[in-house]
């Protein structure tokens, strides 16, 4: 990053403990709630939906992957959007939105009409993780946007966590319907919090569509080319592609595998599996003193391999293993997800930050949505073991593209 904005942004920036940052804090952690409680409400009622809809675990699987597809797909007309009506008018849009599609989700008399809510649904929430690192970039100082941003995705983690416990609990008691309609009113509460609670944007300037003749900024294919043209990024998209794709393919069929031999737990019990968010949770808020300590470099390349033992002990048939193993996985891919996404704030040209950060953000889910859905093909043709050798060449591959950070801006 320049120096001068540099010097520019941490004039301007919310420092910690002003009431600002407090505001920033409490508004981003509560649309990381409303985005991942819905965005993932279906998954802890997957086994469940599999019954009422007599389809195998891919099928029903499709139903995340179809929320993930259509925000990878929109997250580029998101942050065009962004540049040019600002971060937070999208952000609750984005909001309000998906908020409404969650609410007719539950009534969806079939899985074709409830894939196309999802669908919808996705493409709404993409509004926010499109541009909440660069609205986190240009509202807070940057000597604290390492410890923002693993605020903020300690909010997704809350987010994901609950949204899961609640969906699992209720579906127990009423079906998957009742679990999804509990989700989409939790994300209802937290979009409040969010309008409520969000402050004025004082970073944000306005992107034109094209240059004009004043020279006033590259339009929105150069913008892209900015964000693509660093190696370095490049690396950065493959971690949030190959590394979410291990992830949601652990936590997408991992309840299947738990309610069939040699564990036959309830629904509920396997809900309460995602307790393991907590790990997440913990990881995204500490991962920015670790960076501050040990460098990104480090963090990411050790997270990585950690998130792979992890993953290896999902393989064995044992409950202690399983639940050590899925703890372990999710607090490494948390760490290493934080480290990334705000290193692309960092490292991304300031004109292209918004298309850098969307692009993390297509790549990720697009991870999510194909990845995902493989592990699933993989589930029903060779079972568990599978996938757990699936999730680790996933991991592989992430561990040698982060070759490509060893050069360039740190």
């Amino acid at each position: 990053m320049d120096e001068s904005v540099r010097d520019g942004r941490e004039r301007i920036g919310h420092r910690a403990g002003s009431s600002g940052y407090r505001r920033v804090v409490v508004a981003m952690t509560a649309a990381g709630i409303a985005t991942f409680a819905q965005l993932y409400a279906v998954q802890a009622v997957l086994p469940g939906m599999a019954g009422d809809f007599r389809a195998p675990a891919s099928a029903v699987a499709l139903t995340v992957s179809f929320a993930t597809a259509g925000l990878a797909a929109c997250v580029l007309v998101w942050s065009g959007a962004a540049d040019r009506f600002g971060r937070v008018r999208v952000m609750s849009a984005a909001l309000i939105v998906s908020t409404l599609l969650g609410l007719a989700a539950p009534f969806a008399p079939d899985i074709v009409s409830l894939l196309v809510l999802r669908a919808l649904q996705g493409a709404a929430l993409g509004g926010v993780p499109a541009v909440a690192m660069a609205y986190l970039a240009e509202e807070i100082a940057p000597s604290h946007l390492g410890r923002v941003a693993g605020v903020y995705i300690a909010g997704n983690t809350v987010g994901g966590m609950s949204g899961r416990l609640v969906a699992g609990a209720v579906a127990d008691l009423g079906g998957w319907r009742w679990g999804v309609a509990a989700d989409s009113l939790l994300g209802l509460a937290a979009l409040v919090v969010f309008l409520i609670a969000v402050p004025p944007a004082r970073g944000f300037v306005r992107r034109p569509r094209r240059r004009g003749a004043d020279g006033g900024g590259p339009g929105m294919a150069g913008r892209l080319a900015g964000a693509l043209r660093d190696p370095g990024m490049i690396a950065l998209y493959l971690q949030a592609l190959l590394l979410m794709g291990a992830f949601v393919t652990v936590y997408n069929y991992l309840g299947f595998r738990m309610t069939g031999e040699p564990f036959g737990l309830s629904q509920t019990l396997v809900a309460f599996l995602f307790v393991a968010y907590l790990a997440g949770t913990a990881s995204s808020a500490g991962t920015g003193r670790a960076i501050e300590r040990f460098g990104r470099r480090a963090v990411l390349a050790c997270s990585v391999i950690a998130m792979a033992a992890g993953a290896a002990l999902l393989a064995v048939p044992a409950f202690t293993a399983v639940a050590a193993g899925l703890l372990l996985l999710t607090f490494f891919f948390f760490a290493a997800h934080t480290t990334a996404s705000a290193w692309v704030g960092h490292r991304a040209e300031p004109a292209a930050r918004a298309q850098a950060s969307a692009l993390y953000t297509l790549s990720y889910y697009l991870g999510s949505s194909a990845f995902g859905w493989f592990g699933g093909v993989l589930y029903d043709h060779w079972g568990w073991n599978a996938v757990v050798g699936y999730v680790l060449a996933l991991c592989g591959c992430a561990l040698l593209a982060g070759a490509a950070l060893r050069t360039g801006r740190g």
